[in-house]
């Protein structure tokens, strides 16, 4: 069992930027392909970024292409999202999720492929 806590959310304005933080208690977090959704109220859950268990390869839909950037530090066990140039749409609870992989360079992009999930944190964007 893993257990994935999100941290760095919170209110801002409109073209400023913030950083999530998700740490996973397990020693082994080299295994896992990791990646942030997200969701807003009334929508489906969304990818927003993903990147392979190696830090080789990273994906991001076209909404956040250019604005986020997912990077992982192996050695502390921990996945970031850097947001920048936030707009109001980037409004959404934001989860991280990990999947245990046996390629070092396979990224994942659907939802039910991962195993665990975070509790989420809030960010919100005002105009």
């Amino acid at each position: 069992q893993v257990q994935l806590v999100e941290s760095g959310g919170g209110l801002v304005q409109a073209g400023d930027s913030l950083r999530l933080s998700c740490a996973a208690s397990t020693r082994t977090f080299n295994t896992y392909a990791m990646g942030w959704f997200r969701q807003a109220p009334g929508k489906e859950r969304e990818l927003t970024a993903a990147i392979s268990r190696s830090d080789s390869r990273t994906y991001y839909p076209d909404s956040v292409k250019g604005r986020f950037t997912i990077s992982r530090d192996n050695a502390k066990n921990t996945v970031y999202l850097q947001m920048n140039s936030l707009k109001p749409g980037d409004t959404a609870v934001y989860y991280c999720a990990a999947k245990p992989s046996q390629y070092a360079w396979t990224i994942y992009r659907r939802a039910e492929e991962y195993y665990y999930w975070g509790q989420g944190t809030q960010v919100t964007v005002s105009s």
